[in-house]
């Protein structure tokens, strides 16, 4: 199989779909016999549809770093932290080696905003990765040298959602 050079995509925004974006292109990638690495940063424990879905896919490597618990700004948790700078040298490893087609970092780019690591780790990780690799990051709030940095960059924009009028996440849609 020809293997092409591998690009950067972020999806970031205030909108749905960020994540689910990154798990069509997993699919699509999983296929085509690509195989797939998705670290999920800041999640762990919860039973979101995703991970039961990737986990009957032979080929798609699923990890979660996260304690499970909601993460606030400039209270961030030392397990959280911990799980984060966990997930950072898993990720660098993933994207380095050549292992995998594509690697997908769900959430890496809130981890930013959050202050769990700095731009430069996460712009290191693209600079760095293997030629071949198809990176995708996802989460809000992507700042602008990530943007720059990337050659896909997709902001999910929020119109309307039924949780504006109270409508809780429901299984199978929101997880």
């Amino acid at each position: 199989m020809v293997r092409e050079n591998g690009l950067v995509h972020v999806y970031t925004g205030d909108g749905k779909g960020k994540t689910t974006c990154a798990l069509g292109l997993s699919m699509r990638a999983w296929g085509n016999g690509r195989k797939v690495c998705f670290i999920q940063f800041m999640k762990k424990g919860e039973n979101y549809g995703e991970v039961k879905a990737m986990d009957n896919c032979p080929g798609i490597d699923h990890f979660q770093y996260g304690s499970g618990d909601f993460v606030y700004k400039g209270k961030v948790k030392e397990e959280d932290l911990r799980q984060a700078q966990e997930g950072l040298k898993h990720a660098q490893e993933a994207t380095r080696s050549g292992e995998y087609d594509m690697v997908v970092l769900d959430e890496i780019v809130i981890t930013m905003f959050f202050d769990v690591f700095p731009e430069e780790d996460v712009l290191d990780i693209i600079r760095q990765k293997h030629p071949r690799v198809e990176l995708v990051l996802t989460g809000r709030r992507a700042p602008q040298s990530i943007m720059d940095a990337a050659d896909y960059v997709t902001e999910m924009m929020a119109r309307k959602h039924p949780y504006d009028r109270g409508v809780m996440a429901r299984k199978g849609v929101e997880f």
